[in-house]
């Protein structure tokens, strides 16, 4: 069995809300400032912090994940990534040992020590409680340590410093400052490209966070090659040769993962990328993917795209294969209405209604329930859709009885809020794409 060295950390936090990405993207850009190969991975779902985490550290960033890809591509993902890397940095999802399976869970399995933000602004000496019981809550978990975000004053580091149990290293204790700040959005972080000056923000959180303990690399770690050294194995097996796949891409529909990508390449599918704001037709294409997005934030250009709508309305008459994810099944219903009340009509080919909420909305992961077969993946949003037609199924959430998101079918087109993970079952995807 083949193995690889890499020095590698677990960022995690005592919640949601405490610094993960920033924190996490400042030491890959603070690494990668002096001359070092980072590679970063995103624990759980997510679309929007590995963007960040890509422009932090110049290198892609994955997700990492072990109920929706499994123990064996996860550890394909970090074997890889330690044959080339000085520093691999894997950022948590929530709380240390929130859901199950938790950042924990991965961070045991590979045995990478675990970096615990406690975001502070309003305690001192219970910091030093909450990192042993962070710590002692799992004996067998490995732990570097513990950083103490937003504080408010030289004092107040010293009374987290102090508070401090002796086997606990406090490794930067941070001031609370606009520097340490990232845009944010409903459902997540501003993506960079929207910010002209992101790069300067994200050095200036290297600055600081080079400035503690965290700037010297940990101890390398050995990462073992996978039995299956394959992650598309099936995929080859169940070619998509000859198929043509159109996928919406541009600033209102840009949420995939890129292992779909690659698994869609690797099962021979060729890719043809178009823009559901700015172009007035579709690529000829045998199929299409309308993956999720941020489409409230451009429904004006959307709507008025009257070429792209007769465009859509054509092929999903034609019966081929059209799946759309979350915003990108909002946006073939009828209209959707922004949390002002203004509502645009949308492309109308299935019955329903989409409306922008505050609050509210589903996040988590759910098994999508096909008639070709169960394909993991999530939900994330802020909306709901009213009036839609009969679902032909529900997801199953992993533990919660209740049922998941409404699946829809009709014709050839699949649309539901979840965003499917397409390795998770590659006969199911490839299925779905050849039927």
């Amino acid at each position: 069995m083949k193995t690889a060295q890499c020095p590698a950390l677990f960022i995690s936090a005592m919640a949601s809300g405490q610094g993960k990405t920033t924190i996490t993207a400042g030491l890959a850009r603070h690494f990668r400032n002096q001359g070092l190969n980072v590679r970063v991975f995103k624990t759980g779902p997510d679309y929007l912090d590995p963007l960040i985490l890509e422009q932090a550290a110049g290198s892609p960033a994955e997700q990492l994940d072990l109920w929706m890809m499994g123990e064996s591509l996860c550890q394909q993902y970090l074997f890889d990534a330690a044959q080339t890397a000085d520093l691999i940095l894997i950022e948590g999802v929530m709380g240390l040992y929130d859901g199950n399976p938790s950042g924990a869970d991965l961070a045991e399995f590979f045995g990478i020590p675990v970096v615990a933000i406690i975001s502070a602004p309003k305690m001192a000496q219970t910091v030093g409680a909450l990192a042993l019981g962070l710590k002692s809550y799992r004996p067998s978990l490995p732990f570097a340590g513990i950083i103490a975000n937003t504080l408010g004053s030289d004092r107040h580091c010293d009374l987290v410093a102090e508070s401090m149990p002796e086997d606990i290293p406090l490794l930067a204790t941070l001031r609370r400052s606009e520097d340490m700040v990232l845009p944010e959005r409903h459902l997540g972080l501003v993506r960079p490209h929207e910010i002209a000056d992101y790069d300067q923000k994200l050095d200036k959180v290297a600055k600081l966070l080079g400035e503690t303990e965290l700037k010297t690399l940990p101890n390398p770690l050995i990462f073992k090659e996978p039995e299956n050294q394959d992650e598309f194995t099936a995929a080859k097996t169940n070619s998509l040769k000859g198929l043509t796949i159109g996928i919406a891409k541009d600033e209102a529909f840009s949420f995939i993962y890129p292992a779909n990508v690659r698994f869609l390449e690797a099962a021979g599918a060729e890719l043809h990328y178009f823009s559901p704001m700015h172009d007035k037709q579709i690529p000829e294409v045998d199929c299409l993917w309308l993956p999720g997005g941020y489409p409230e934030l451009h429904l004006e250009t959307l709507s008025k795209n009257q070429p792209m709508i007769d465009a859509l309305h054509e092929f999903y008459q034609s019966e081929k294969t059209l799946l759309a994810e979350c915003g990108g099944m909002l946006y073939l219903q009828e209209s959707l209405t922004t949390l002002s009340g203004e509502t645009w009509p949308m492309v109308g080919i299935v019955s329903g209604r989409g409306y922008m909420r505050e609050k509210g909305g589903c996040q988590g992961m759910q098994t999508a329930v096909l008639p070709e077969g169960d394909v993991r993946g999530h939900a994330h949003h802020r909306s709901r859709s009213e009036d839609q037609s009969e679902p032909i199924a529900f997801g199953r959430r992993i533990s919660h009885p209740a049922p998941g998101e409404p699946i829809y079918r009709t014709k050839g087109l699949t649309t539901s809020y979840m965003h499917l993970y397409f390795p998770s079952n590659s006969s199911a995807i490839i299925d779905l794409f050849s039927r």
